[in-house]
This record gives C-alpha cells, sequence and structure tokens, in this order.
C-alpha cells in the first residue's frame, strides 16, 4: 500500500469530498461517514470498514467476494465487514462506500 497515505486518510479524503458527507469518530470507537442521519460506512482503523446494504444486495457483493459476514452478527443479511489489506481493497472500500452515497442520496 502507499506509504505515505494511510488507508484511513486515502478513503477519508475521497468520501469527504462527495456532497454532504461528514466524518468523525462515532459512539463506538469506529470512524464513520454519514450524509445527514445516514451512515453510509465506518472504519476501525486501517484495517477493516464496516457497512450495512440492502439484503439481495448484501448477497451479491458476499458472493462476489467484495464483503463478509460483520463480526458482531455473524449469520445475519445486512450487517458487512471488509478487511483493508491492499490499495485494491482501499479501492473497494472507497466504492461500497460510494453505493451506500448514491442509495442515501436518492431517498
Amino acid at each position: 500500500m502507499n506509504a505515505t497515505v494511510s488507508p484511513s486518510r486515502r478513503i477519508t479524503a475521497e468520501v469527504t469530498s462527495w456532497p454532504g458527507v461528514e466524518a468523525g469518530p462515532g459512539r463506538r470507537g469506529e470512524f464513520a461517514f454519514t450524509l445527514g442521519r445516514r451512515q453510509l460506512g465506518h472504519l476501525h482503523g486501517d484495517h477493516a470498514a464496516h457497512f450495512s446494504f440492502p439484503k439481495a444486495v448484501w448477497a451479491e457483493l458476499r458472493d462476489e467476494g467484495r464483503i463478509t459476514e460483520h463480526p458482531v452478527f455473524p449469520g445475519k443479511r445486512g450487517p458487512a465487514a471488509r478487511r483493508i489489506e491492499s490499495e485494491a481493497d482501499v479501492d473497494d472500500v472507497i466504492a461500497l462506500l460510494r453505493m451506500n452515497y448514491e442509495r442515501a442520496r436518492s431517498r
């Protein structure tokens, strides 16, 4: 990964450049991205991202190998996790957050 910019900083810089997105500490120690009152997802340091998706979208993303079950909600469709281990992971975390952003904007 890019040694000069951490994954969380790169993700934050991109996601907060989208109109209306705010970022900051969440209630449980996570770093959350929000659009209005809707959370788009959140980071746990530079190593993991968590999201929530509609069940059908969740199933498709899981089948594609882009997400896994959320560790707090094993066996439940909707809550999702993504490890961040490479530049490709950073890019996909941004893309997953963008999916939630676009869905939130359309409401």
